[in-house]
C-alpha cells in the first residue's frame, strides 16, 4: 500500500512513518508544514529508505494537497496534522481553528475529489483515517472511562477544534460515503516528543537543574500511551478497522501528574546522577518540583476504555508505563543532539497558556 501521512514530521506522525518503513512493506509519503513542532530529524532513521518520501506542505492549501495526492496516488490517507498543545490553544486559539478545523475540511474535500476520480485498486482500497484525542470527551470524575459513544464535551480551544474535526469526518462519511475511520487516543509519550509537553519538559528540566512546574496540586489524572504502541494501533485501524467506525486507543496507565513528575525525577537521579562538579548541592531532582498556578479550565481526569479495538482488531499496548517511561528517559539521555537545537531556539521551556 501507499500511505499518505499528514503531520508526519510531528511526534505521533513520525512514529507512524518510522513504523511503516521498519515494520511493513508499504510506501509512505509524509506531508508536513514543518511548524515549530515538525522536525525532520525525527524522520532521519528512515529518510534514506526508497519507500519513504517527504513533501513540505500545509493541509489548508488545497492545491498543494491535490498535487501531492495526484502524484503519490495513496491507498490510505492518515490525517495526523494538527495543532495539539492545550496551553498554546489558550494563548492563540485561531491557529488551532485554522489547522484542526479548516485544515481537516480541506483534507476531506481533497480526499473526496481524489477518491471519486481514482481508478481500480486505489478507489476500492482508499481509506481516510482521522486521528483525534480523548480530550474531545471532556473531563471524567473519579470513576468511569471514555467509550466510543461517550458524548462530546470539549473544554479547551484545542479539544473543541478537534471535536469539530471529528464531526466533519463523520459528516463526510454519512453524506458523501467517503470511506473513513477514526481514532481517539489518550496522552502519548516516548522518544522524539517536542519538549513543551509534561514528560519531555520534565526530563529536560531535570537534566538541566531547572524548576519542574506542576500545575495546581498535581492531582490531574491522565492515561498514558507509548507512542510506538499508538503507531501500531493506528496502522491496525487503517488496515482492518470497519469503515465508519471509531476506535479508542489507550495505554491503560492512569497516573496523577505529580506521580509522573516524581517518577521522572527518580529515573533521572538513577540514570544521570548529580555530581559534585555540576550540582554542588546534590540531592534529588524532586527538590526542583514547583507547584504553579493551574491551567485555566484544566480537565480533572482522562481515561480510555480500549476494549473495542482489542476485541475487534486484536490490538493491545505492548509497553507498561514503568518500563516505557524508563526507556523514554534513557532515549533523551542518549539523544541530546535531537533536543539541544529545540531548547536553544524553537522552545526554551517557557510557561504557556496563562493568557487569561
Amino acid at each position: 500500500m501507499r500511505i499518505f501521512v499528514t503531520g508526519g514530521a510531528g511526534f505521533i506522525g513520525s512514529a507512524v512513518a518510522r513504523r511503516i518503513v521498519s515494520h511493513t512493506p508499504h510506501e509512505v509519503l509524509v506531508f508536513d508544514k514543518l511548524t515549530y513542532a515538525g522536525n525532520l530529524a525525527s524522520l532521519a532513521p528512515v529518510a534514506r529508505d526508497p519507500r519513504f518520501a517527504f513533501v513540505q506542505g500545509d493541509i489548508c492549501d488545497r492545491a498543494a494537497v491535490d498535487a501531492a495526492l495526484a502524484k503519490f496516488r495513496p491507498h490510505w490517507i492518515m490525517n495526523l496534522a494538527a495543532e495539539s498543545h492545550v496551553d498554546r490553544s489558550i494563548d492563540g486559539p485561531a491557529e488551532f481553528i485554522r489547522t484542526n478545523v479548516v485544515g481537516t475540511g480541506v483534507m476531506l474535500e481533497a480526499a473526496l475529489a481524489y477518491w471519486k476520480a481514482a481508478d481500480g485498486d486505489v478507489r476500492d482500497a482508499l481509506r481516510f483515517h482521522h486521528i483525534s484525542t480523548d480530550e474531545v470527551f471532556g473531563s471524567l470524575g473519579e470513576h468511569g472511562l471514555f467509550r466510543e459513544d461517550t458524548p462530546y464535551q470539549p473544554n479547551s480551544p484545542y479539544s473543541a477544534s478537534k471535536a469539530a474535526s471529528d464531526h466533519l469526518v463523520r459528516a463526510w462519511r454519512h453524506t458523501y460515503k467517503l470511506p473513513t475511520v477514526q481514532t481517539n487516543c489518550s496522552n502519548n509519550y516516548g522518544p522524539y516528543h517536542f519538549p513543551e509537553k509534561l514528560i519531555p519538559l520534565t526530563i529536560l528540566n531535570a537534566l538541566e537543574g531547572l524548576a519542574l512546574p506542576v500545575y495546581g496540586k498535581g492531582d490531574n489524572v491522565r492515561d498514558w500511551l507509548h507512542v510506538e504502541d499508538h503507531a501500531e494501533a493506528l496502522l491496525t485501524v487503517v488496515e482492518k478497522g470497519r469503515l465508519g467506525e471509531s476506535y479508542n486507543i489507550g495505554g491503560g496507565a492512569e497516573r496523577r501528574n505529580l506521580e509522573v513528575v516524581e517518577a521522572i525525577c527518580d529515573l533521572v537521579d538513577e540514570l544521570a546522577p548529580r555530581s559534585a562538579r555540576t550540582q554542588p548541592r546534590g540531592g534529588s531532582r524532586r527538590d526542583l518540583i514547583r507547584f504553579v498556578v493551574d491551567r485555566p479550565g484544566h480537565d480533572a481526569r482522562y481515561a480510555i476504555d480500549a476494549s473495542k479495538i482489542e476485541r475487534e482488531l486484536g490490538w493491545r499496548p505492548a509497553h507498561d508505563f514503568a518500563s516505557g517511561l524508563r526507556e523514554t528517559v534513557r532515549w533523551y539521555l542518549d539523544n541530546e543532539a535531537w533536543w539541544t537545537g529545540i531548547r536553544s531556539g524553537a522552545y526554551r521551556g517557557e510557561r504557556l497558556g496563562v493568557a487569561v
